[in-house]
């Protein structure tokens, strides 16, 4: 990698271009109660849309990789941002379902995309991923470590849910979403604020781990859905209250809240706790499910593909996840 410049201007990053990626497959909530009805677990259309707010979500084919999605995802966002896989020299992709234990997707992104010799590394974080791998990338940028970064939320969730819980197994889909970061004399990325609490891991969680060969513990996600919600809601007001703090702005600056796609009830509560009307929140949990990482991106990116999100918008960007860790990004796009 070629060195770069120290700034000699006052160094900030922008998102300059998005992208998303959905597998073809879409399963619909009577398709995916039929299937656990065959199993001898009751759910349903009704059941699933009260208590969440999701009625479809994409399941990726057994060949397809978390890689994969984050690949296209990618190339969708240069697109956007007019840039080649070439001109980027970062590349940070937040995952909990990685292609392989080691080496890291990013790097596998970085071989497909058929580029080489910039840093390219994961962050995990769950569904708090891609707010924690833009903070670390807006870093590098003001840094001056990087200029332009690929930064993509991939995941393939179905590997790893069991589809005898139907408290778990409604709520996850796959997919991937990505943005292009750059380095600007403007102000893009405003402020972030990240936390976690290991003392409630046991709430959210996939307790199983390979050694000799042999997959040890359970390798499926366990949830305790209560606890996770009461913590959600709290956990992401205050960090939205942080970062609008440190960037002096107020709840009335905020055009598009854009959270992590979980649950209806805790997307909506948080809105309201902000004070913001419920239009100006981004919802694609209803289509996309939980994707986990993916999530802010894709939801995201469909809000700027249909002319919602435009540039000159403040957005704040919010998620919580297994670890448990949370935080928030608040930028001008």
């Amino acid at each position: 990698m070629t060195d770069i410049p120290a700034p000699s201007f006052a160094r900030y990053s922008r998102i300059t271009g998005t992208g998303s990626l959905l597998p073809a497959r879409r399963v619909t909530n009577d398709e995916l109660a039929a299937e656990l009805g065959a199993r001898g677990i009751e759910t349903s259309d009704e059941w699933i849309v009260a208590r969440t707010g999701i009625r479809a979500r994409h399941f990726a084919a057994s060949d397809v990789a978390a890689s994969d999605l984050a690949v296209q995802a990618a190339r969708h966002a240069l697109e956007a941002a007019g840039r080649r896989a070439s001109d980027i020299d970062l590349i940070i992709v937040a995952t909990s379902t990685p292609d392989m234990v080691f080496p890291s997707t990013a790097c596998i992104v970085q071989q497909k995309l058929g580029v080489h010799g910039c840093p390219a590394f994961d962050v995990q974080a769950v569904c708090s991923g891609f707010v924690y791998a833009l903070t670390v990338a807006d870093s590098m940028i003001k840094s001056g470590a990087a200029s332009k970064a690929l930064v993509i939320g991939a995941e393939v969730f179905s590997r790893i849910l069991d589809f005898n819980d139907r408290g778990t197994c409604v709520l996850f889909g796959d997919g991937a979403g990505a943005v292009v970061l750059e380095a600007s004399d403007r102000p893009g990325i405003l402020a972030s604020d990240l936390h976690a609490d290991g003392r409630h891991v046991g709430i959210l969680c996939v307790p199983g781990h390979v050694s000799g060969g042999q997959v040890l513990g359970d390798p499926l996600l366990k949830m305790d859905g209560q606890a996770v919600f009461k913590l959600a809601v709290g956990v992401l007001e205050s960090a939205a209250r942080a970062v609008l703090e440190k960037a002096g702005r107020s709840e009335s600056d905020i055009d598009w809240l854009i959270p992590h796609q979980a649950n209806i009830r805790i997307m909506q509560g948080t809105a309201k706790k902000l004070k913001l009307p419920l239009d100006k929140l981004v919802v694609t949990v209803d289509e996309h499910g939980n994707t986990s990482a993916a999530s802010i991106p894709l939801a995201l990116d469909v809000a700027v593909r249909a002319g919602r999100v435009k540039p000159g918008d403040t957005l704040m960007l919010e998620g919580v996840g297994g670890g448990f860790t949370w935080g928030a990004v608040l930028l001008d796009f």
